[in-house]
Parts: structure tokens; sequence; C-alpha cells
């Protein structure tokens, strides 16, 4: 394999279990264990190409890394703490195949004593790689603003000796919602005409996720939400374009992946506990009923999202219930209850905008609908949305 490739295939594939195991074993200092494994990346770009890339890359790095972390930690060992996780380090020898930690440094950052809006933005850099520049783009922040988040994020599980664990079940209703969320704003982050790499990353923890808690029925929720996402992906973006759900082509859905998204749904169905998550999948699930009967129920769709609008006050979950609602009852319905979202809560909002242009438009409304298409485009960051909107303006 080409050194560049190795390398590449490593930080896509094992960056975040490498940190998780780097961390945990480095009582939670989650910077020496970056610094760490960013001095092994760089030992490799030094030793692979004279050497050629190991038969085993992975392990290889992090017994680079691993060895970095211990000499920092001897510079360091003047103090007892020091000299007990230079113990701990020395004791616990890299493993020959990486053991899967990265749910233990997901519950670690949301532990109470991490701010809450630096929780998720954290969790997305540590577990999943992304750097904090697109990070902050996600999340409408300025680069260092976005970086000093989320220095002082990590800084704070160092020095609370916050432990790399899954919490006991008494934790899990303050911090499982955490998890959750921020494993699905990487698969939406990771979706459009962003690499994909991060969408099934994110997919992949929620298959963990399940594996861990089984008896967990959002997180049986989830993963059929994104499973059933994930199996519109080809239909959705064609050559770059985007399509929306009523107009894509169901032959191209993937059969395989809706298959597993029901399977999880009706195992999540009989622990008779209703949450955000089992609902929105709910909603997708009647969306690929379409592929049988060949209609969209949104009678059905409407009664869900108003279910689900019990839960959340999330601005998706109000715009997906005003569009369904929109179908039901017409463009006017669906346009006032748009309207009933406060502007300032939506002003930056491209779903909205776009949503709003589409009533518009049915209404009969052609400048204002124009207006509202142009506010769409300017605040999309996808290029295949911005000339899909731009179609729809004309």
């Amino acid at each position: 394999m080409h050194v560049e490739a190795a390398i590449e295939s490593f930080v896509r594939e094992s960056y975040g279990q490498a940190l998780a195991w780097l961390a945990s074993r480095a009582q939670g200092d989650i910077a020496a264990a970056e610094d760490a494994l960013s001095d092994g990346l760089l030992a490799a770009l030094r030793q692979w190409p004279q050497d050629g890339v190991p038969q085993e890359p992975v392990a290889w790095l992090i017994t680079a890394a691993r060895r970095r972390l211990i000499d920092a930690q001897r510079r360091e060992a003047t103090r007892s703490r020091h000299a007990d996780q230079l113990r701990v380090m020395l004791e616990d020898p890299a493993p020959p195949v990486l053991a899967d930690e990265r749910l233990s440094l997901l519950f670690a950052c949301t532990h109470p004593a991490v701010d809450e809006a630096a929780r998720a933005p954290l969790m997305l850099q540590v577990v999943l790689g992304l750097d904090a520049e697109c990070i902050a783009s996600a999340y409408v922040v300025a680069p260092a603003t976005m970086s000093q988040r989320l220095v002082r994020a990590k800084a704070r599980i160092k020095d609370a000796g916050i432990r790399f664990a899954v919490p006991e079940a008494e934790h899990w209703p303050e911090r499982m919602e955490s998890v959750l969320a921020t494993i699905y704003a990487a698969y939406t982050l990771g979706r459009a005409d962003s690499p994909r790499d991060l969408a099934t990353e994110a997919i992949s923890l929620a298959r963990l996720l399940v594996t861990l808690v089984p008896e967990e029925p959002e997180a049986r929720g989830l993963l059929a939400l994104c499973l059933h996402c994930e199996a519109r992906t080809a239909a959705q973006w064609q050559g770059g374009l985007y399509t929306p759900l009523p107009e894509q082509d169901m032959q191209l859905w993937n059969a395989e992946l809706q298959a597993e998204a029901e399977h999880h749904l009706s195992l999540a169905a009989k622990a008779q506990r209703l949450g955000r998550y089992q609902l929105e999948a709910a909603i997708q699930s009647v969306h690929a009923a379409r592929r049988v009967s060949g209609n969209t129920s949104w009678p059905a769709i409407a009664g869900l999202y108003q279910g689900l609008l019990t839960l959340t006050s999330a601005i998706g979950a109000q715009i997906g219930h005003a569009i369904a609602h929109g179908q039901v009852h017409g463009p006017g319905t669906g346009l006032s209850l748009l309207e009933t979202i406060p502007l300032t809560a939506v002003e930056a909002h491209q779903p909205w905008w776009a949503a709003k242009a589409e009533f518009l438009a049915q209404l009969g409304r052609a400048d204002e609908a124009r207006e509202a298409y142009q506010r769409a485009i300017g605040l999309s960051d996808s290029a295949g949305i911005r000339e899909f909107l731009q179609r729809r303006s004309c």
C-alpha cells in the first residue's frame, strides 16, 4: 500500500479509536493524546517511505504514539500523579488489535462537568476527527471561537479527572441524549456534498451504541433513522445534483438498508418507550413505504410530526410539521404554520426559506417566492442544493 493511502486509511477508519485508546490511558488528557498521535503520524511520514508501510500500520502508529506519550509523561513525572500515569502507560502496551473505546470517549465528552455548548463539537472532533474549522462552519461560529471552546473542554476533562467509561445506567437519562444528538449531527454533516466517510462513521457509531445498549430503544431509533436516510443517498444525489424526496427514483433506494432500518424500528417499538428518534425514523418509514404502495401517506406523516412536537421544539421538526400539513391541507395552511415560527429563529435557516418559497410558489405569489428562493440560495453551503433552488426559482 502507498504511504499516503495507508495514512489516509488510518485517519479515516481508525483515528477516533486510536485517540480514545490513548486518551483513556493518559488520565483523560485528550490534548496530549492528540499531540502524541500527530507525532506518530509525522514519524510514519518520515519512516515509511524508506522502510515501507508496515504489515500492521494501525498497530505501528499506536505504538509510536504511545511511546511519545510515555516520553512526555517522563518529562513531567516529578509529581506523583504523573508517575502514576506513567506507570499505567508502561503497564498497558498497545494491543495487536485496537479495542474500540470510542463510546467511552463519547460519554466522557458528555460529562456534566463539560460545558453543554461544547459537548457536541468536542465529540465531533475527538471521536470523528473533524477539524475545528469544519465544526465552526456547521455551528455558524468563528473558527477561532470554536478552537478556544474545544481547548477549554479538553482541559476541563483532564482537570476534573473524568473517567473514560460508559456511565452507570442511572446516569444515562442526563447523558444519553447528548450522545444520540451528536451521532446524528455527525451523520447530517456527512450527507449532501460533504465527504461521505463521516456519514459512514456516524452510522458505525450508531451500530456500536446499539450493540452496547441493545435495550435502549432510542439508540435503535437513531440507527433506523440514519439507515433510512442513507438508503436514499443514491437517489437524492445523482451526479452531484440534488433531488427532493417526492421526486426521487425509488428504484435507486437501497432496499437492504431500508429493511435493516425497519428491523431496528420494530425492536425499538417493543420497549414501549417512544422517543424523538423513533418518531423521526417512523416518519422516514412512511416515506419508504411509497416503494410498495406507490403513494405517500401524508396524513400519517402529519400525525407523527404532531407527536414529535410534543417531545422536541427543534426547528427542523416544526418545518417538517408545516410541510406535512401543507401536503394534507394545502399550501396556505403550510405557510401559516411556517410563519408561526419566530423569524428570529429562522432568518438564517436555509430549509425554512426553501419551504416558504415552495408554498409561496404553489400559492401563485411568484415575486415573494423568488425572493424567498434567493434567501435560501444565499444561506446554502451546498453547491448541489443551490443549483436545485436556482432551477426552482426560475
